[in-house]
């Protein structure tokens, strides 16, 4: 199967790419990040100043020229057409008791700033010790249980600003 991409150059000009088209280049590897290209009898030195492999952008410099690229594959366009993006920040504003259990431990307070995956407390369900973590960055509001409290299921523990 053709892998298809989509270039976008400067945010103004779009290219339509196969995986054929990439093969069929004349480019001769120099180093790492600089490539020697033949296209219609044309000669370019093409250097990749800057990638971010995440955000699927390059800076290219074509003979001195510099262009600021971004190469998206069908996955890639299925995702942000279903309204999905890479790297979107998490908007998760509460945290609610997976089980119902007891509160054995609680290690923030409220104006506390913490991490994506922090420990918050701990919450004994079934004989079992269960840490909830941070689902984001971000600073506590307010905590509704305390160190001891029976919780249900779906009772608000913690909230975020």
């Amino acid at each position: 199967m053709n892998k298809n991409f989509k270039v976008n150059v400067n945010n103004s000009i779009d290219f339509d790419l196969t995986e054929n088209d990439i093969t069929e280049l004349d480019a001769l590897e120099i180093s790492e990040s600089n490539y020697h290209i033949l296209q219609n009898s044309k000669s370019y030195k093409v250097e990749i100043s800057e990638s971010d492999f995440n955000k699927k952008s390059y800076q290219v410099k074509v003979n001195n020229n510099t262009y600021k690229t971004i190469i998206l594959n069908d996955l890639d366009l299925l995702i942000k057409d279903m309204g999905f993006a890479l790297g979107s920040t998490k908007h998760v504003n509460s945290i609610k008791a997976p089980m119902p259990g007891l509160i054995l431990e609680i290690n923030v307070k409220d104006g506390q700033e913490v991490k994506e995956d922090d420990p918050l407390l701990i919450l004994e369900a079934m004989k079992m010790e269960n840490i909830i973590t941070s689902p984001r960055d971000g600073i506590i509001k307010s905590i509704s249980a305390g160190k001891g409290d029976a919780v249900e299921k779906n009772q608000l523990l913690v909230e975020f600003e």
